[in-house]
């Protein structure tokens, strides 16, 4: 089963809700465990219907302010387009509490005498068999009192983001045929062009005399996606006699009869509005079931005759009377006090008759968790409507591949935060450490350590107006671990020359002590270079922590953040000129680097030849690395030499090396050399306004990660994080004391 679908629209008055409860009713009965979520909702003051209805009917077990993640108050202050972006990170962020179970609420049931390790085994069982869902069902926004365009850009970003395939609603109501049709196509084609995956289209609300026609004509439009037509079905539609009362601001005259009388008549749908403005033998004759009956406060007869044709039996039952004029006759109150057998909700609302009448008919209600006949009658349309089967299929098959940046970034973050690392900053005069700091430790990413002066640090972060809660402050000068590190340092060097005072005196210098309290095991990772050139950064670990049991070189990779996907790019900082081997070992590298941050890898042996079609001591390298990198690692796809056309686009790979596992969706490009490497990474960088992550340093015995001295606070917290989820997956010979 796929980890989510989105069901959205791209216009209001679709029915959505009915969709969504029908879906996640089967997903219910076939997908195991379910989350269900919202981007947007439309104001944190009122509960969302939708959000409530799914929560409580198929007693999800999540908070509801954790199950939705913006509000309409908050697209209103969006000035540009950093601002938009931050919403999305919101998306993401209150997304993963619910797919990670963060969000759940429900605690064990457990007997007041029982001891307190049996409360800690039932809450891990609690935790290990409810927490995490199968699948979250993701409903988009109801294109309320917000901008249209805002809410489509929304829904179309959070569904690329969250990685969710598709399932569109399109409007059917009070709609011919053709433009039922135009709409599900127009539908389709918008979410096709902003890289939507999609599963199917289903048009709801369609008018039950054009409904055979949509159905016949719908499988061309669809294509060979799901595609399904819902009739238009009054009930769904119809509010209760709670929802009028809310909607015009009226009162209850019998209090017991209130919000919280649930038996009491005011969850009954309204499937009809009558005015009781005849006599009352004619009003009898015309009234139907679930009718509300709208007259003025002071014609007790229609007051009367209602309560006493509902409890005669004879007569339809009615949901309700609702008496417009604040001024209510005493006999009317004893009538309503009198009527405790069967009694009717009475509500009362200020205004004229027709004012009122006219707001009763444009409230539309919603389906809740109270309203069962909505509930039952939506799932059945929903499944005698729907091929279940092959739309289960299509979630099931329908997994997206588009990985945008924000989304990497914060899967990078997330995976960080799950088993947190101990990372070391020794740029701690830099501003942009100390917001990174900041950040980094606000969202408790890692523990940090920065080096520097502790009160000209502090005395910068107050001005920065950072707290950095927790950080641990450490002046490479003061310490007492200096001494230790420069024996450390000298024994390991001495051979080369360095003296005890030598190694006294780098062992001041912050990149020299921060390499050491990694090497000692006082730190999980380093990451430096902000203000230091990358050979200053790099260099003590090249001379200490020194590579990884099975690699020949050091390299490093670029993660290249496209609009829809992530490369790996390598070795674009480091090695100048690789002989085979060492291009062997670089491509392996980029492969585990790779897959350590959930990149499938497939790899590409670049050169300007592809196959076999070329020769040259360049290509005959290229060749010869392919060959040394297949025997390291005859598990991983890798194809060389290739031209990077080859390796990207699809139709050039079958003209060139057809069927081959890599071509035209490679993943890993392994440059021949440093200077097209560089050169190829910027050039996409500027021209594909593509995000580069890196240098990431890799085959290094622990990670130590250099940062451009251009870099932003974004790329100083993504290179951390790179770092903590490196040191996650070094042996437990390189654990940290933390």
């Amino acid at each position: 089963m796929a980890r989510n679908v989105y069901v959205t629209a791209l216009e209001p008055g679709t029915g959505k809700s009915a969709v969504v409860l029908g879906l996640t009713e089967i997903l219910s009965r076939r997908a195991g465990r379910l989350g269900f979520f919202r981007p947007l909702i439309g104001t944190a003051d009122e509960q969302d219907a939708d959000l409530a209805l799914i929560l409580e009917h198929f007693r999800l077990p999540q908070e509801y302010a954790r199950s939705y993640a913006l509000t309409l108050d908050d697209l209103h202050d969006v000035t540009d387009r950093s601002g938009y972006t931050r919403l999305l990170e919101r998306v993401l962020t209150a997304y993963g509490t619910v797919a990670d179970g963060a969000a759940c609420s429900r605690a064990p049931m457990i007997d007041d005498c029982v001891t307190a390790s049996a409360v800690a085994d039932a809450a891990a069982t609690v935790a290990a068999e409810v927490l995490v869902p199968d699948v979250v069902v993701v409903e988009g926004s109801d294109f309320g009192a917000g901008s249209m365009a805002v809410e489509i850009d929304i829904n179309v970003d959070a569904a690329n983001h969250l990685g969710a395939p598709v399932l569109l609603v399109a409007r059917g109501r009070k709609r011919t045929a053709e433009q039922v049709l135009d709409g599900v196509a127009q539908g389709l084609a918008t979410l096709r062009d902003r890289g939507c995956t999609l599963i199917g289209a289903v048009a709801n609300r369609v008018e039950p005399a054009v409904l055979p026609e949509v159905r016949a004509a719908l499988p061309e439009v669809v294509g060979d996606l799901v595609g399904a037509a819902l009739p238009e079905t009054p009930l769904l539609a119809a509010p209760s006699v709670a929802e009028v009362v809310r909607a015009l601001g009226a009162r209850y005259l019998r209090p017991a009869l209130g919000e919280e009388a649930v038996n009491g008549g005011i969850h009954r749908e309204v499937n009809r509005v009558v005015v009781g403005a005849m006599g009352l033998e004619q009003f009898l004759e015309r009234l139907g079931d679930g009718d509300l009956v709208i007259t003025p406060s002071d014609r007790v007869d229609i007051v009367a005759g209602s309560i006493a044709a509902h409890r005669s039996g004879a007569y339809p039952t009615v949901a309700g009377l609702l008496l417009n004029g604040s001024a209510v006759p005493q006999t009317v109150h004893d009538l309503i006090a009198g009527d405790e057998r069967t009694p009717i909700p009475v509500v009362v609302a200020d205004g004229d008759t027709y004012t009122v009448t006219s707001a009763v008919t444009a409230v539309r209600g919603a389906i809740s968790p109270r309203s069962p006949r909505k509930i039952a009658t939506a799932v059945g349309v929903f499944t005698g409507c729907v091929d279940t089967t092959a739309l289960l299929e299509r979630i099931t098959k329908a997994r997206p591949t588009r990985m945008t940046p924000l989304m990497f970034e914060h899967v990078l973050i997330e995976r960080a935060r799950v088993d947190r690392r101990h990372i070391v900053l020794p740029e701690g005069n830099d501003d942009r450490i100390l917001l990174a700091a900041g950040q980094l430790l606000t969202r408790e990413v890692v523990d940090l350590t920065v080096l520097g002066t502790e009160a000209a640090i502090r005395a910068r972060a107050a001005v920065l107006g950072l707290a950095l809660p927790g950080l641990r402050i450490v002046d490479p000068l003061t310490s007492p671990d200096r001494t230790d590190f420069a024996e450390t340092y000298h024994a390991l060097r001495r051979h080369k020359g360095v003296t005890a005072d030598q190694a006294f005196d780098l062992m001041g210098d912050g990149s020299y002590f921060g390499t050491m309290m990694v090497h000692q095991g006082l730190a999980d990772g380093m990451v430096s270079g902000a203000a230091h050139t990358t050979a200053h950064t790099i260099r003590p670990a090249f001379e200490f922590i020194r590579t990884a049991p099975g690699h020949r070189v050091v390299s490093s990779v670029f993660l290249m953040c496209l609009a829809d996907r992530v490369l790996v790019y390598g070795d674009c900082a480091v090695v100048p000129n690789p002989d085979a081997a060492q291009l062997a070992d670089i491509a392996v590298s980029a492969a585990d680097s790779a897959a350590m941050f959930g990149i499938e890898p497939r790899v590409a042996m670049l050169s300007y030849s592809t196959g076999e079609s070329g020769s040259g001591e360049d290509v005959d390298r290229v060749r010869e690395a392919t060959a040394l990198a297949r025997a390291l690692r005859p598990d991983l796809p890798i194809e060389g030499p290739i031209q990077y056309d080859a390796a990207v686009d699809p139709d050039v790979a079958r003209t060139k090396l057809p069927g081959s596992a890599v071509a035209g969706r490679a993943t890993v490009f392994v440059f021949p050399d440093l200077n097209t490497g560089n050169n190829t990474y910027k050039a996409v960088q500027r021209s594909a306004g593509a995000v580069a992550i890196g240098p990431v340093l890799q085959g290094l015995d622990k990670p130590v990660n250099d940062l451009s001295r251009g870099a932003l606070v974004p790329d100083i917290v993504n290179t951390v994080a790179i770092t903590a989820i490196q040191a996650q997956n070094q042996p437990a010979r390189n654990g940290a004391q933390r």
